[in-house]
């Protein structure tokens, strides 16, 4: 059974199998969730991270979660905002694909992902929020595992945009 939910808060608090880093193509940390998720987790992360030689924009890499509670981080490189006619929606939603084939191939029955390219990289929000439920309710279509998805909100303001993406994919497959 496949459940998506929402949560505000730090994701790297959260006691999930997964989490999902908002990461820069170096993974050797960054601003935002990265460099929080790099605190959290400690310099064990950084030493592994290392060893990976980066990773390409809509693509993914896997390291443990060293000091979180998490198992494992999936690091996804979401793309640059630049207008939108650059593939940023397709690089996007590969992102999440890669991460949720990802959470499948380690048995996770857990994970959470950030707003992915929604800080620095300036992805608008309810555009970035259409592409990551559309991409990991494609991905998960037809899973018959147990897996819970957590969409970990910063603030109030992307909290109401997943829970809304939500309610109409809800509705969409309720007719």
């Amino acid at each position: 059974m496949i459940r998506l939910g929402v949560w505000q808060g730090d994701i790297t608090q959260l006691d999930v199998a997964v989490i999902v880093n908002a990461a820069n193509s170096s993974l050797l940390g960054g601003g935002g969730v990265d460099g929080a998720i790099h605190r959290a987790a400690g310099p064990g992360l950084l030493q592994e991270c290392r060893l990976l030689q980066g990773c390409s924009t809509g693509d993914v890499k896997v390291t443990s979660g060293h000091r979180l509670p998490a198992k494992y981080i999936v690091h996804a490189v979401g793309p640059v905002w630049h207008g939108g006619g650059q593939g940023e929606a397709e690089l996007l939603a590969s992102c999440y694909r890669h991460s949720i084939e990802a959470v499948l191939e380690l048995g996770a029955e857990s994970v959470a992902f950030p707003s992915i390219s929604c800080g620095v990289y300036g992805y608008p929000h309810a555009e970035a929020v259409e592409v990551a439920v559309a991409s990991v309710s494609d991905a998960l279509e037809g899973c018959d595992r147990q897996l819970d998805v957590v969409f970990c909100c910063f603030n109030r303001a992307m909290t109401e945009l997943y829970r809304s993406a939500l309610k109409r994919r809800d509705a969409g497959r309720s007719a």
